[in-house]
């Protein structure tokens, strides 16, 4: 009788043992297999922009007591937050048939936009021509003359005069259009090639000797009332980062230019938290902290809209804007600060000495932000900014000492005694 029940135990015992190696093995063996399965390659340059790190940054962390954390866009193919935007624009417009391969994209860029239009047009088989401002840091018109693009440097004026470069960024486009339904009409006409027509290929080429013979049209990407800005930060930056956080964030702060940026990711965390905190931080210049914290865009000595010239006076590049763009309307900000020029630079010197960070003008500003808002919030309480490019563009002029010192902005700060700390 005992040696039955000893049996019988043991039977069990084999057999709990027996299922309990089995679940084990199925469990560990598709836990292998997941993490052996090789990784599908991304489609191209497309593939690789967005999804970039979210990083601790540790003296301004260390420094407030709260949690600082800035968005890598550096990292992007392109080395801008502005490689979302341009995959945006230019996705939309080929779906939409305001832009067909071949055509020519054009934009007025002082930032990083144009770089990136000219790095995502290239892999949808399209050019890309570019206004650009010519007090604009110089390496930004090589890079992107190297990347292929046309490059027209003009005179800084405001966005209310017709040469500004915006506007004539938008010209571009029409010409584009223009040129490209002639050489079809010409085309069509008794079956005959353009080009064997006499003289008339050589009289369009000399109307118009931008654009090439193969132009089939022209897109104004124009980022600054273009909604698929606000949506590539709204379907893409403001999720990452909702992501990334576990949910656990409690503000968000950055610069505006377009105001994109701000508008997709200030939107998104509050419809996902509205206890989520968002600010602007503006540099000098800019009329958008007035118009945030009352109302109006600029100062009781300055009637709205009347500014005929270049206001600014600002070394960063990229943010500071005098008018609201269809892209800034969507932003649901709880507050803004000022920034200085002085700031901007002092921190990026900071963040390089004390944490390895190489960081652009607008960048550097946006983390200027993120101390201010940790000082109105306290400690405890985690703050995301973005990392907009690094200082690899900024070498002639924000990095340059000789400019620096003709500006009075020689950096001297040891610590963060420029911001009170």
């Amino acid at each position: 009788m005992l040696s039955s029940v000893v049996v019988t135990t043991i039977s069990m015992s084999v057999t709990v043992a027996v299922l309990s190696y089995f679940v084990w093995h199925k469990k560990n063996h598709k836990s292998f297999s997941s993490k052996n399965k090789k990784k599908q390659p991304g489609s191209g340059v497309i593939d690789a922009i967005g999804n970039t790190p979210l990083i601790r940054i540790n003296s301004l962390s260390d420094a407030t007591g709260c949690e600082i954390l800035g968005k890598c866009e550096f990292l992007n193919p392109g080395g801008s937050v502005k490689d979302r935007v341009a995959v945006q624009v230019i996705k939309e417009a080929l779906e939409s048939g305001k832009l067909a391969p071949g055509g020519v994209v054009t934009e007025g860029s002082a930032g990083s936009t144009a770089i990136s239009l000219a790095t995502v047009a290239a892999a949808y088989g399209c050019k890309c021509h570019v206004v650009i401002p010519d007090d604009a840091a110089i390496e930004k018109s090589q890079i992107l003359e190297a990347l292929g693009a046309t490059v027209e440097r003009v005179r800084p004026v405001s966005i209310t005069h017709k040469d500004h470069y915006v506007n004539i960024a938008r010209r571009r486009a029409l010409e584009a259009t223009l040129l490209a339904a002639k050489r079809r009409k010409a085309n069509q006409m008794d079956g005959k090639e353009l080009e064997e027509m006499n003289g008339f290929t050589h009289d369009l080429e000399k109307q118009n000797p931008v654009f090439s013979s193969s132009c089939t049209g022209g897109f104004f990407a124009d980022q600054f009332e273009n909604l698929a800005n606000f949506r590539a930060h709204y379907e893409g930056t403001g999720p990452e980062i909702w992501e990334q956080t576990g949910g656990d964030i409690d503000a968000f702060v950055a610069a505006a230019g377009t105001g994109g940026t701000i508008a997709g990711v200030s939107r998104f965390l509050q419809e996902k938290n509205p206890k989520v905190k968002c600010f602007l931080i503006d540099p000098p210049g800019s009329g958008l902290f007035n118009k945030v914290t009352r109302g109006v865009m600029y100062t009781r000595e300055e009637a709205e809209g009347k500014r005929l010239k270049n206001p600014f006076d600002t070394i960063t590049e990229g943010i500071g804007i005098n008018r609201i763009t269809q892209n800034f309307m969507k932003a649901k900000l709880d507050g803004a600060f000022r920034g200085t020029d002085k700031e901007a630079v002092e921190m990026s010197r900071f963040l390089l000495k004390n944490d390895g960070l190489f960081l652009g003008s607008s960048s550097a500003m946006n983390c200027v932000g993120a101390v201010r808002v940790a000082e109105a919030l306290g400690p405890g309480h985690t703050i995301v900014t973005i990392l907009c490019d690094s200082g690899m563009r900024h070498l002639s002029k924000f990095y340059d000492a000789q400019y620096l010192s003709q500006q009075g902005l020689t950096p001297t700060a040891t610590g963060l005694e420029f911001m009170a700390l």
